[in-house]
């Protein structure tokens, strides 16, 4: 994927925000990378891979640690198998096409629930849980991607991966974007506690698991194929409706209007809503999707914007509001923008 470049310092009040979440929270290294108007305006990188004092600066190819925002990549491969017919319907429950999940849980939930996180399900113990009623309430649980991808697997018969290798990562000649098993120099450090009951990993290359690694140039370019909704280098890649599908308000109607909306997995900018990770400058029709490391990948389409910010920290320090921090980077853009 070609994008021009044309370098400017109208984000520059961008980076110094970036700059001074990366001192607040626990990483060696950062970038920074916006796209406007069809051209790159902003490419930042600073610090190294890791703390070792010989490691790897952070750089174009660098490769971060996506963590969620890994659950953009399974949103397009659920939107992929709606537009290509292998899904007739989100509204259609899960055991429609997982017919061998019979669990009393899963009665009622539907592929609609499951990529707007108003499911209700919950693994305690090792055990499935309704924690409310589908559609009644929103939270954020791990259970509803296991299901996702495992929907994806049996009706294309393909893994997320293998969807967005094939009609994204070769095509656009996305390189630097996967699923690892084995770590290699290019992808950085994760720095986390020892003991942190949300870091897993993992062998698997499917596209399900939490091994994602992207540099921010080509997450900045996955999210500009988003915004052109398919359309990229004079050419419609990918049919615009799974763009549409993936990134427009899909969230059924909650009792709490403050909880997030979401279309398919993406954060998305509709009503006012208290609990959003999105600014509140930040216009209606935008989508983000914000990981455990902090990286972010923000669509303003009223704009023509795609910004991302990427570190290699995992979690967030004690009393470190990431919910503020991830606001205030949308925030600060739209500063730039309308200044």
């Amino acid at each position: 994927m070609l994008i021009e470049e044309k370098r400017n310092n109208q984000f520059d009040l961008v980076v110094s925000d970036v700059r001074k979440s990366s001192k607040e929270v626990d990483c060696s290294g950062a970038s920074v990378f916006i796209i406007h108007n069809d051209k790159v305006v902003t490419e930042e990188y600073w610090g190294k891979h890791s703390k070792a004092p010989n490691a790897r600066p952070i750089q174009e190819d660098t490769q971060f640690h996506v963590a969620s925002v890994r659950k953009s990549y399974i949103g397009f491969a659920v939107a992929y198998a709606v537009n290509k017919g292998y899904i007739r319907s989100i509204d259609d429950t899960i055991t429609k096409y997982l017919p061998w999940k019979q669990k009393t849980e899963l009665i009622g939930i539907t592929i609609r629930h499951l990529l707007t996180h108003t499911h209700g399900l919950k693994i305690m113990n090792g055990e499935l849980y309704r924690e409310f009623s589908a559609g009644e309430n929103w939270a954020y649980r791990g259970i509803g991607i296991d299901l996702l991808t495992e929907i994806v697997k049996a009706t294309t018969g393909n893994t997320v991966a293998e969807i967005i290798i094939q009609n994204v990562l070769r095509p656009l000649h996305l390189t630097e974007t996967g699923w690892y098993g084995e770590l290699n120099e290019k992808l950085v450090d994760v720095i986390r506690k020892p003991d942190d009951p949300n870091w897993m990993t993992s062998k698997s290359t499917d596209g399900g698991k939490m091994n994602m690694y992207v540099s921010a140039r080509d997450l900045a370019k996955w999210g500009y194929l988003h915004l052109k909704r398919g359309y990229v280098n004079g050419e419609q890649m990918i049919s615009s409706n799974a763009f549409d599908l993936a990134t427009s308000l899909q969230s059924p109607n909650l009792f709490d209007t403050e909880l997030p909306q979401n279309g398919f997995l993406w954060f998305v900018k509709d009503l006012p809503a208290s609990k959003t990770e999105i600014g509140h400058l930040v216009p209606k029709g935008s989508y983000q999707i914000l990981g455990y490391t902090g990286v972010t990948l923000l669509v303003i389409p009223q704009y023509n914007l795609v910004a991302v910010r990427a570190f290699n920290s995992f979690g967030s320090p004690d009393g470190f509001d990431y919910l503020a921090d991830v606001r205030n980077f949308g925030d600060t853009i739209m500063t730039c923008l309308l200044n």
